[in-house]
């Protein structure tokens, strides 16, 4: 049992880190992208 907690919460863990990390650079791309094309069109 004690071995088993430490696997789930990293499983949980890396799933949730995971996600976050997607969604941080979904969103600074979206920014670059953003902010580039507001260059282009200055």
């Amino acid at each position: 049992m004690e071995n088993l907690v430490p696997l789930v919460n990293w499983s949980y863990g890396i799933v949730i880190i995971g996600v976050f990390v997607a969604v941080v650079v979904i969103l600074i791309l979206v920014l670059v992208s953003m902010m580039n094309s507001g260059k282009k069109k200055e």
